[in-house]
């Protein structure tokens, strides 16, 4: 039986004014972006809202934001493109964008202060039923890896634990849910969630809350620097990343969504983008429930902006003066191949599965196992190279023939077994 086809899209970069662009709104500017975008064949965009500009006050949701926001989702309907709206920016590409009420005098968690909290609920509850009525809404993610927030390294963090990251994932979620109900809402971390042991939004938050599981595949995180860009991990970590949150599913084919992965320099060096991308969608695409690919970034970060760090400004599929680069070449070809017909979804089940123990419970005390030179890890991708397309499951759960059943495996192996 052939699986659905999976998405293809990418998270919409404007080429004018980076996600300032909401200040001083150009519709034409945003429809010819979007137009460079619909001419690859991608079928979908994640969108950013900047939140201290939408929300500046506790109070206060400008309505004349919100217009934008609906114009730029309007625009992209009339295109042939769905949008996936991010609600609590929060944090891109470096800077951090959270409202005055939120810091310095008026300093409060983002995660546990309770009139904090009901302001974010209200806000994403303004976005998501502005938006209700749209055909082209996908539904809101409620933020751009907002985890960072919570956890070293930042270096001013809302502190949590994840009994109350639990709460607020619930809180926010339920919030998306109210304005406009039935749409697959979800939320999305970067990887510390699986790979950081102090990080109080754990694999567990992701892989059980919201419609689907969000992964962010960047190999600037120590993959690239270890193994180098043609290695074996780098080429398969975003799909490793996607067969890793399986384990903490509670469905057994519940959707993973590849939410972001990019190309970054210099560890990718443009010459090498090409087969980078191709590599890392032909692999990710041999995992089954896959709902989509959606890659960072649609158009380069203009020179004319201070202070990115260097591998920001080239991330774009698309020029800033909207010409695509090989990179959107590779993603239009695997775009247009499923969306024809022509390349069919049909991965074969992951019979053989590495049995993760990564610190059961709420605090899941021992993720590092999991990161770039983590004893997981490194087994996974011995794994791989011996030719082994593995699935990954629960110590806990790796005697559970229910389970394993339900997910179609038919092989349990240790770590240790592996070294």
């Amino acid at each position: 039986m052939t699986a659905t086809a999976p998405r293809f899209g990418v998270n919409y970069t404007p080429s004018q004014g980076w996600f300032h662009h909401w200040l001083d709104y150009d519709a034409g500017a945003v429809r010819a972006d979007l137009e460079s975008i619909a001419a690859l064949g991608l079928d979908h965009v994640r969108v950013f809202p900047l939140w201290p500009y939408f929300q500046p006050n506790r109070t206060l949701i400008r309505p004349r934001a919100v217009e934008h926001l609906l114009d730029l989702v309007d625009t992209a309907g009339e295109l042939g493109l769905d949008v996936n709206v991010d609600g609590l920016q929060g944090h891109l590409s470096s800077f951090d964008f959270l409202p005055a009420w939120t810091r310095t005098w008026h300093r409060r968690n983002l995660f546990t202060d309770p009139d904090v909290v009901d302001g974010q609920a209200a806000y994403l509850r303004t976005l998501a039923g502005a938006l209700a009525d749209r055909p082209n809404f996908l539904g809101m993610t409620v933020g751009n890896e907002i985890n960072q927030f919570s956890a070293d390294p930042h270096p001013d963090p809302d502190r949590a634990t994840p009994e109350q990251i639990d709460a607020w994932l619930t809180r926010m979620l339920a919030a998306c849910e109210e304005g406009a109900p039935g749409l697959p809402h979800l939320h999305a971390e970067y990887d510390a969630s699986w790979y950081q042991d102090d990080m109080p939004f754990t694999p567990d938050h992701a892989a059980r809350h919201g419609a689907m599981t969000a992964v962010h595949s960047w190999v600037f995180n120590g993959t690239a620097q270890l193994h180098g860009r043609t290695s074996v991990p780098t080429e398969h970590h975003a799909a490793y990343l996607v067969e890793l949150s399986k384990a903490w599913a509670r469905e057994p084919r519940r959707p993973v969504w590849l939410q972001e992965v990019g190309a970054p320099a210099p560890l990718v060096p443009p010459e090498h983008a090409a087969a980078f991308t191709g590599a890392t969608l032909r692999n990710a695409l041999d995992c089954p429930d896959l709902w989509g690919v959606t890659w960072w970034c649609s158009h380069d970060v203009s020179r004319a902006l201070a202070d990115f760090p260097e591998l920001e400004y080239g991330l774009g599929l698309l020029t800033n003066d909207r010409e695509p680069k090989d990179t959107a070449r590779v993603l239009e070809s695997y775009a247009r191949g499923y969306g024809d017909g022509s390349r069919t979804y049909a991965p074969a089940p992951r019979t053989t599965a590495l049995a993760v123990d990564a610190g059961e419970g709420p605090g899941m005390v021992t993720r590092s196992v999991c990161a770039p030179g983590g004893a997981f890890y490194e087994a996974y991708f011995r794994l791989v190279a011996d030719g082994v397309r593995p699935a990954v499951v629960r110590a806990e759960l790796a005697g559970d023939a229910g389970h394993l059943a339900a997910r179609g495996i038919t092989e349990v192996v240790t770590v240790d077994q592996v070294h």
